[in-house]
């Protein structure tokens, strides 16, 4: 694999270490929220059958093929996320709030004939805000019997090594690590999680000694007593969309759609966590991750009576393929840690301190897997507009790989935990008024992520210090919507009401198999308030 690091010295070093991303980070950026115009979101999102709706380019292509007139549109809107945690029994709501500017584009026409199979040769572009990262979190409560992030620092060293064998073996080797002056990039290290090492140099982990031959046989941590994790997530996945489309006569629509995207995305984390004697640690990490990528869609729309409104929809979506390059680091404080002489103590291990400016910097390579959509769609004399679709993504089917192109860790942790995702959309609008529309929706996702997933770092990236995860329970919306159609200006509104469930897990100590104990996560009930009005003309 190949690797970049920002800091000379270290451009040979860490070559053989195991570093990738992991299933969440790529579960992170394979969704997409429901947005685009207020009329699409307004019914669901389901138009892919109806079309003739500049959302339906990034659905069913085929949808801008429905079009006999020309149309430009832009919407923005108002975003409020609500976060509520409860970690064994203490409740704490996170609430962030901002303005969005959501879809700009536009639809042109041309005519070909009355009579011939060919009757319209259409071409679009379009931009939409694909997903928000836009959000915080807090979540804190007590530990349950005692877990403690150190034991995750602790089982990490106790099991670091390479293909020569363990690293740490007599008390001189954990003595070696603490006076190392960068193990982080040292050869010596390598197999090593940083955040063991982290601890280690904090004095949150120590090894078990036997007394008569030096030999470790065991590490161990603190006791934890309360933890408190915070996080703010900035960025966006914007997409735009290049379409082509036709309309053979009147009842055969075929599109075909290149997608392009810009990923943008920032979290700050800082876990905090008291542990006993009055000691305590806080982690902080920062990262970043930027990125471009593309796709194709290609969609069918079929009436297949001719006297009937009736259609049905077919699109398939290409794998999504995505250059990413990450930054981050991390600190780590112990506070009130006993020396040699039993003084308290305060110790600060900062990675900006071994790596240098910029950071720590990976470029890899994300594919997201194919998507295949169905739909089926009707009207009733010109008022009433009906459509229901599924959507299937294959989400076990992506992968994390190097700039060469080879399989990182995470993809075999992507296959054994990511799930195949069900997304169900039905919508509907009826026209109250020749000028005057309602609309409603819904939309369903089933969930993305076995319930038992975790995020293993040593495994998976040896130089990750954030052991936080989330697991997600499946996501709904619900969507009103009013529509004001003129002879050549029209304006939308809609509202979307999102929600989700799940469990957040501020570090992995599962020791079930021994016959300990695993850590309670935090039950999370989230929420997405938004409000989207798009201005548009049709001529």
């Amino acid at each position: 694999m190949k690797t970049r690091i920002l800091a000379v010295a270290a451009m040979g070093c860490m070559a053989c270490a195991a570093m990738a991303q992991n299933q969440y980070d790529a579960l992170r950026f394979l969704g997409s929220d429901l947005n685009g115009t207020a009329r699409f979101v307004g019914m669901g999102g389901a138009m892919s059958a109806l079309g003739a709706d500049l959302s339906t380019i990034a659905t069913n292509p085929a949808g801008i093929g429905l079009y006999r007139s020309n149309d430009a549109a832009v919407s923005f809107g108002w975003n409020s996320n609500s976060i509520k945690s409860d970690w064994n029994g203490t409740n704490v709501t996170q609430n962030s709030d901002k303005m969005s500017f959501d879809q700009i584009g536009f639809v042109w026409t041309t005519k070909i004939g009355n009579k011939t199979d060919l009757r319209y040769l259409n071409f679009a572009f379009n931009y939409h805000k694909k997903a928000n990262f836009t959000r915080e979190f807090n979540a804190k409560g007590a530990l349950n019997n005692g877990l403690s992030i150190t034991d995750q620092m602790a089982d990490m060293l106790w099991n670091a090594g390479n293909d020569m064998g363990p690293t740490f073996l007599t008390e001189s080797d954990f003595n070696d690590l603490l006076d190392s002056q960068n193990p982080y990039l040292a050869n010596k290290y390598i197999g090593t999680p940083f955040l063991g090492t982290m601890g280690a140099r904090t004095g949150l982990v120590d090894p078990v000694c036997d007394p008569k031959t030096g030999e470790i046989t065991d590490m161990y941590g603190w006791q934890g007593q309360d933890g408190e994790y915070y996080s703010r997530e900035e960025g966006s996945i914007s997409e735009y969309d290049f379409n082509m489309s036709f309309n053979v006569r009147d009842r055969f629509y075929f599109g075909v759609t290149l997608g392009v995207y810009d990923l943008n995305y920032t979290r700050y984390s800082s876990y905090g966590e008291n542990l006993e004697q009055g000691a305590a640690l806080t982690l902080d990490n920062w990262a970043k991750t930027e990125g471009t990528g593309f796709d194709l869609k290609l969609g069918a729309i079929i009436r297949p009576f001719e006297y009937s409104p009736f259609r049905i929809g077919f699109a398939i979506h290409t794998p999504t393929w995505y250059a990413m390059t990450d930054k981050y680091v991390s600190t780590l404080t112990s506070y009130n840690i006993p020396d040699y002489d039993g003084k308290p103590q305060t110790y600060t291990e900062n990675l900006r301190d071994y790596y240098g400016e910029p950071n720590y910097l990976l470029d890899y390579h994300l594919i997201s897997p194919w998507k295949f959509n169905v739909s089926a769609g009707t009207t009733f004399s010109g008022i009433v507009a009906l459509d229901a679709e599924y959507e299937y993504d294959m989400y076990q089917k992506s992968r994390l790989t190097d700039t060469e192109g080879y399989d990182y860790n995470g993809t075999t942790a992507i296959d054994e935990t990511l799930k195949g995702v069900h997304t169900f959309r039905v919508g509907m609008e009826a026209c109250v008024t020749p000028r005057f529309s309602v609309r409603a929706g819904y939309n369903f996702q089933s969930s993305p992520i076995t319930d038992d997933s975790f995020k293993n770092i040593a495994a998976t990236d040896e130089t990750r210090t954030d052991p936080e995860y989330f697991n997600l329970k499946s996501t709904q919306a619900v969507t009103v919507g009013l529509g004001y159609r003129g002879r050549i200006i029209y304006a939308d509104l809609a509202y979307k009401y999102a929600f989700y469930k799940g469990d957040f897990y501020a570090f992995d100590a599962d020791y079930t198999a021994n016959g300990g104990y695993a850590l309670s996560p935090a039950k999370i009930d989230g929420n997405r308030n938004q409000i989207l009005l798009t201005v548009g003309v049709r001529f």
